[in-house]
């Protein structure tokens, strides 16, 4: 359970997107709401539909849910397949938020690189009323990771065979989990990443030859 918030006339919203300053940004958040003790959310927006996301940007939601967890942020706010600029979009959270205070990467990189353009911020401003904009200064020399390992993610289902599973592209009768396949680029085999959702949570198996390597994952899900 959250902890109630001292101060609820002050609140935080931090927006990022994909690359090594997500992290930054969301500590930077976590600091501003723990010296406010008021409520803080994180927000992403993608204009892809989240079953169409590749290993590296399944890999930055999930470590930022993480991070969002250990910082008790009120919130982790995934706008995904979305068609309506992201100005549009961040105004209509910090509306429904009632949030008080913005931050915001400056960042050469990616989609947000327009925010550090004045004529966004103007736009931004125009769409809410009483709210603090912060621009955190990056340091571009900060590298993301190198060029990607796995092809786009595929739909596919898991198999029980044996004591483990196997990866199937198939729907069937036999299917024990549907998720997404992440082939690594350059093998003949069907050797990657499979991830699906259980209790809610997104879970992560190996795959080696169309099997699963580590079924130990699964199982201690099952109990």
């Amino acid at each position: 359970m959250k902890k109630m918030r001292t101060r609820m006339d002050e609140s935080i919203l931090v927006c990022v997107y994909y690359g090594p300053n997500g992290e930054r940004l969301i500590k930077r958040g976590h600091k501003m709401a723990s010296m406010l003790d008021c409520p803080l959310y994180i927000l992403t927006v993608d204009p892809l539909p989240y079953d169409e996301f590749d290993a590296e940007r399944s890999g930055y939601i999930e470590r930022w849910k993480e991070l969002a967890e250990q910082c008790d942020v009120d919130a982790f706010l995934l706008y995904d397949n979305e068609r309506r600029p992201i100005e549009k979009v961040i105004a209509d959270v910090a509306h429904k938020y009632n949030i008080t205070q913005i931050i915001i990467g400056q960042t050469a990189q990616s989609r947000w690189e327009e925010i550090t353009k004045g004529s966004f911020i103007n736009v931004l401003l125009r769409e809410m009323t009483f709210v603090d904009l912060h621009i955190v200064s990056i340091d571009r020399s900060i590298k993301g990771k190198e060029d990607t390992h796995f092809e786009r993610g595929v739909r596919a289902y898991l198999v029980k065979d044996g004591d483990s599973y196997r990866v199937s592209f198939t729907l069937s009768k036999d299917t024990a989990y549907t998720g997404i396949f992440y082939k690594e680029i350059g093998t003949d085999f069907n050797n990657g990443i499979f991830k699906f959702i259980k209790n809610n949570k997104t879970c992560e198996v190996h795959i080696v030859e169309d099997k699963v390597a580590n079924p130990e994952k699964i199982h201690a899900l099952s109990n």
